[in-house]
């Protein structure tokens, strides 16, 4: 048995691993979808203190508090900055760190600054969600259906500002745990030229593992089966 610890992106919650998380289940591991504070089920906490270091210690707090061992730490896009700093914490208690679409930033990197967003721009304290427009978004959008679509519409939640504009601090790397990168809207033949210029996306991730499941940017939602399979192959 294998014990998961699932982390959403930006404006999801734990919801998003819903079929992932049945998936492995059914497979008899253990498994832990964690909603980050201000976000999805845990939106009323939502607030100007919450920052990324409350959703380090998301994670921190729960593995510790649930006392989990041997911890195979997953990381969807924005969640790999919080996963990247809490393995670091916690890494006598990982067994791998799984990187979905994202990657160990480098420190001093904020999500916001990544996208060249100021955070000027946003008003009200929160980032919020994109237009899910698959039209608009092919690339990013690709394989989600209707259904999922409406899903991301109806159940995304305003992301916390000062989670998305502070700074990542001391992170893991590949160098640091193992290290494995399933990579969607990315081939590996890209990650790897990417890698050589020394690309922030991936510059944490020269020793990891890559799996290619080709899809979209949210493959828990457009291609849940195929990322389990993807997980458990780890």
């Amino acid at each position: 048995m294998t014990t998961y610890l699932l982390v959403p992106g930006m404006w999801l919650g734990a919801w998003a691993w819903r079929d992932v998380t049945r998936t492995l289940r059914a497979r008899g591991h253990d498994v832990y979808p964690l909603t980050l504070t201000g976000l999805a089920d845990r939106s009323h906490l939502l607030g100007p203190g919450v920052d990324l270091d409350t959703h380090i210690a998301d994670i921190v707090r729960l593995v510790e508090a649930e006392d989990l061992r041997d911890v195979v730490l997953v990381g969807h896009s924005y969640g790999g900055l919080p996963v990247s700093a809490a393995a670091l914490r916690l890494k006598a208690r990982i067994r791998q760190v799984v990187y979905v679409d994202a990657g160990p930033l480098p420190e001093g990197t904020s999500q916001l600054a990544l996208g060249g967003e100021d955070p000027a721009g946003f008003t009200d304290g929160t980032v919020p969600p994109r237009p899910w427009d698959a039209q608009a978004d092919p690339v990013l959008l690709a394989g989600l259906d209707d259904a999922a679509l409406t899903l991301l519409r109806t159940r995304g939640t305003p992301h916390p500002l000062a989670a998305a504009a502070q700074p990542l601090g001391t992170r893991a790397t590949s160098a640091d745990l193992p290290t494995a990168l399933v990579a969607c809207t990315f081939p590996p033949d890209r990650i790897a030229a990417m890698q050589a210029a020394g690309h922030p996306f991936f510059a944490g991730l020269t020793e990891a593992r890559i799996v290619s499941l080709p899809t979209g940017h949210w493959p828990m939602l457009s291609e849940p089966e195929a990322l389990a399979e993807a997980l458990l192959s780890l």
